[in-house]
């Protein structure tokens, strides 16, 4: 049954997700290009795992996979011990940008999953669900270029949480968004993953953002991106950024990324 949004249950809608010795490369036309080299990575239900690198090392194509956009080219993707084969309603991928379509309201936009899946009729109220999580109860009728970059997002994000996933892998969601609205929406996706309870895949470069969120945070190389190290936050949340154990996993963190001085 499908979790209803105002009734809070944590890891009720949650997978479990394994990467196991997953190795990518894409196909230039006179070679191949490496992006993943032998990536092991296991996410237990309602866990929230960051991922930090260098940028092109390889991390959104890691998302692509896990989506079942891609197929690896070694390895196997697993959903709760089942193949990832292709796209799935479960499992839903946030870009960077908002991606609205200009054309249509927020009301609309939220709704473009359940009309291709022919479950608006008998879905339709959950869009109302996810506004009020989302805070944009009040501008269903609005148009994405009337929105604020950080209200757009949340458009997004509401369009993916409606299809009620088990799986969010949000691909540097927040990495165009000022600093002050950043921070704001780190706050709420903290208390959206908190309320619903998804297992959740974080791309991003900040590593603040990293240690704020993730009950672990991946370290990769450069491309072809294979793990060089794994922090556990043993933090309750919520967690403040002057807090001492998280000063010394920041810096811990730039030296595995290759700054040698905290900056």
């Amino acid at each position: 049954m499908a979790l209803a949004f105002d009734q809070p249950a944590p890891h009720g809608r949650s997978l479990t997700l394994d990467i196991d010795r997953v190795s990518h490369a894409y196909d230039l036309g006179d070679r191949l290009l490496p992006v993943l080299d032998n990536v092991t990575i296991s996410a237990k239900p309602g866990e929230l795992v960051a991922l930090l690198g260098p940028s092109g090392c390889g991390k959104s194509t890691l998302l692509r996979l896990a989506a079942g956009l891609e197929q690896p080219l070694k390895g196997e993707l697993r959903e709760d011990g089942v193949a990832i084969a292709r796209p799935d309603p479960d499992r839903i991928l946030v870009f960077q940008e908002a991606t609205l379509f200009p054309w249509l309201t927020v009301r609309r936009n939220i709704a473009t999953g359940l009309d291709a899946r022919g479950l608006l009729k008998q879905e339709g109220h959950r869009i109302d669900e996810v506004l009020k999580l989302v805070k944009l109860e009040g501008f269903a009728d609005a148009y994405p270029h009337q929105l604020s970059g950080g209200m757009a997002q949340r458009v997004a994000i509401a369009r993916a949480l409606v299809n009620d996933p088990k799986l969010l892998l949000l691909d540097e969601p927040f990495g165009k968004l000022d600093s002050l609205t950043r921070l704001k929406m780190q706050n709420e996706l903290l208390q959206l993953w908190q309320d619903v309870g998804f297992t959740a895949l974080l791309v991003t470069h900040d590593v603040e953002e990293a240690l704020l969120l993730a009950d672990r945070v991946i370290v990769f190389s450069d491309r072809p991106a294979r793990i060089v190290a794994e922090v556990v936050v043993g933090k309750p949340h919520p967690r403040r950024r002057d807090d001492a154990e998280l000063i010394g996993l920041r810096q811990n963190l730039l030296e595995q990324l290759g700054v040698a001085h905290d900056v």
